[in-house]
């Protein structure tokens, strides 16, 4: 890695529809003709966002008027180290334009790469941006909950949830396992049907893992981890954190995404230590992976934890 790392705010301009802008690299610049987010370098003493705000007034015309943290990470290209300091942009005066003799388009993030070559460190984002801001986490704790809990679980999909954490440590042992294993499959068939995506926590068998969706490991078990486990080319990689350690070590186990919390009070754990925003603001520093929020979290708080970098919230009772 270089010595010196440039720090760079990057901004993902998204419509309404969803559509996310991307500026073509002029000719004479490096990497001239990729295709990447706009933004630029920070000048001494700007925060992130007055350099975004900065950077977008100059490349595209507009004026930011709405926009909010998101992932920083850390890119190494052959002759340079960058810092990204990638932001959602929702909301702007003007209408984009290339000032620079860049070209722009509108794309789906999703399909993104239809537009040409894209810049290394514009993939990772794009990636995130598949993920779902709310993660709900089951809770039966026997099989007589279990059907209360199927009408959540129908309730929250109908309301749009689409990432679900089955978890359930406190099943009872024995020959409950071979009917949680059955409650399993028929959470995953419902998801599944409804677009939504399960992952099977590590308090489980390895082998329920493959069945689902992917995994969520606990914190204890990533850290026995030096790497991240077999599981299928789609799979998701989900880790518990308490802090800025635990998340580093996710992001090097190459996680898709870490939970960190608790933030707030929780009616599970009453009097327990809480990170509050400014340890969850510490704990997400430099994370190089979307970060969840958990703890007292439910649709109500979600727009507060997107102000503080998180990527959604992660909780049992507010979203299931």
């Amino acid at each position: 890695m270089s010595e010196k790392i440039v720090d760079v705010a990057a901004g993902l301009i998204l419509r309404p529809d969803g559509m996310l802008l991307l500026g073509q690299r002029p000719e004479g610049k490096p990497w001239s003709g990729w295709w990447e987010l706009p933004g630029g370098k920070l000048e001494p003493g700007e925060t992130v966002l007055e350099a975004l705000a900065r950077e977008l007034q100059e490349e595209l015309g507009i004026r930011v008027t709405q926009s909010r943290p998101w992932v920083t990470y850390v890119h190494v290209y052959p002759h340079t180290t960058v810092r990204l300091a990638f932001c959602h942009v929702t909301a702007w005066e003007g209408e984009p334009r290339g000032l620079e003799n860049q070209r722009l388009e509108w794309v789906d993030p999703a399909h993104a790469a239809s537009v040409g070559d894209l810049l290394p460190a514009t993939l990772p984002p794009l990636r995130w941006l598949q993920l779902p801001t709310t993660y709900g986490i089951s809770s039966m704790g026997s099989r007589a909950g279990v059907a209360a809990f199927l009408g959540r679980l129908d309730a929250a999909l109908a309301r749009g949830v689409k990432l679900v954490q089955f978890r359930e440590p406190q099943w009872p042992d024995g020959a409950g396992a071979a009917s949680l294993h059955e409650v399993l499959q028929q959470v995953v068939k419902r998801c599944r049907a409804a677009g939504a995506r399960v992952l099977v926590n590590s308090a489980h068998p390895t082998a329920w893992w493959k069945e689902a969706d992917g995994v969520h490991l606990r914190a204890a078990d990533a850290a026995r981890l030096t790497e991240r486990p077999p599981l299928p080319k789609d799979a998701l990689l989900g880790v518990s954190a308490h802090n800025n350690a635990e998340v580093v070590h996710a992001r090097e186990l190459g996680a898709d995404f870490a939970v960190l919390g608790p933030v707030l009070d929780t009616a599970s754990h009453p009097g327990a230590a809480t990170l509050g925003w400014e340890g969850f603001v510490a704990g997400n520093r430099d994370a190089g992976i979307p970060v969840f929020a958990l703890g007292g979290q439910s649709t109500s708080t979600l727009s507060l934890a997107l102000r503080h970098g998180a990527h959604g919230i992660a909780g049992i009772r507010g979203i299931l």
